[in-house]
């Protein structure tokens, strides 16, 4: 879109930032933590650390294929791991892992995750 560029056409990295949101909020939904139901348990994933390899820019008129999936998982914590392709011509334009937490709300409080987790390794 016009306002995810600037003046020179190409996406800034707050574009990206917003695109791997939307990615994992599907992912999170097809893991069984869709917005209802983290509204409902008031358990929420949280960012705890986000790691972006740019290596190639999108530019305006751009379309982007955006890819999810459960990454590493422990105890208390996982990872999701996304890549960026630009749909012309597939080129990797954008690599990022992101780090989270399960958080009860409005407690702060950390939650370990789901036994059944170790299992899943859902894409989006």
């Amino acid at each position: 879109m016009f306002f995810d560029t600037d003046c020179g056409g190409v996406v800034h990295n707050l574009a990206y930032l917003r695109m791997i949101e939307t990615c994992r909020t599907r992912l999170a939904a097809k893991l069984g933590m869709d917005l209802p139901t983290m509204s409902e348990t008031r358990v929420y994933p949280v960012v705890t650390r986000t790691e972006i390899g740019y290596r190639r820019p999108a530019k305006l008129g751009d379309w982007l294929v955006i890819r999810g999936r459960l990454g590493e998982i422990s105890r208390a914590r996982f990872w999701c791991d996304f890549e960026m392709t630009r749909e012309a011509d597939g080129a990797l334009l954008v690599t990022a892992r992101q780090s989270l937490a399960l958080v009860r709300m409005p407690e702060g409080k950390p939650m370990r995750l789901p036994e059944g987790w170790t299992g899943k390794r859902g894409r989006s």
